[in-house]
């Protein structure tokens, strides 16, 4: 599929209950699957969003979510500031456009719901999604320490360090 084929069939929409398990890219991200129903919880009281990107016959090929209150204001503080997380594009379909067309779209929302900013993490050592936040307007704003933990399918908790660049746009 060349690039305007792949951007002309693509979907993005918000997420519904079915889709959790296709959140989990065929087991890759199984170990993420409680971290997904607690994000679906957050979309049921209003306090998150999930985007995912799907293209006909393929399936999911890309996720977002948002957070529209979080207890660090300086994140999300539910009127004016929304955080986004846990951005993925499948690595056969990145440098397509998809990720632009995902952030676009979720930008587009946020305005309509009356937010006018929004920040996110990205990963000292990601550099091509640094480039694509920056190309979007996105600016750096601080360094993130990048600790969070989260339960595992299994029920252990699992404590991630990812340095990371706090990242911030006036929409």
């Amino acid at each position: 599929m060349i690039l305007n084929e792949v951007l002309a069939q693509l979907i993005i929409r918000q997420a519904v209950k079915s889709d959790l398990p296709a959140l989990e890219w065929g087991g890759e991200y199984t170990h993420f699957r409680r971290l997904y129903a607690d994000v679906y919880a957050g979309v049921v009281q209003n306090n998150a969003l999930m985007w995912i990107a799907e293209l006909p016959e393929k399936g999911l090929i890309g996720q977002l979510f948002i957070s529209l209150i979080s207890t660090r204001f300086e994140l999300a503080d539910g009127q004016t500031r929304a955080y986004v997380y846990g951005f993925r594009v499948k690595p056969g379909y990145r440098g397509q456009g998809i990720g632009t067309a995902m952030l676009q779209t979720v930008e587009k929302d946020l305005r309509w719901r009356g937010f006018n900013r929004v920040t996110l993490n990205v990963s000292k050592d990601n550099d091509e999604a640094r480039r694509l936040y920056e190309r979007l307007g996105y600016q750096v704003v601080g360094n993130e320490a990048g600790r969070w933990s989260y339960l595992d399918d299994q029920g252990r908790r699992q404590e991630v360090v990812e340095p990371a660049w706090r990242m911030e746009k006036v929409l």
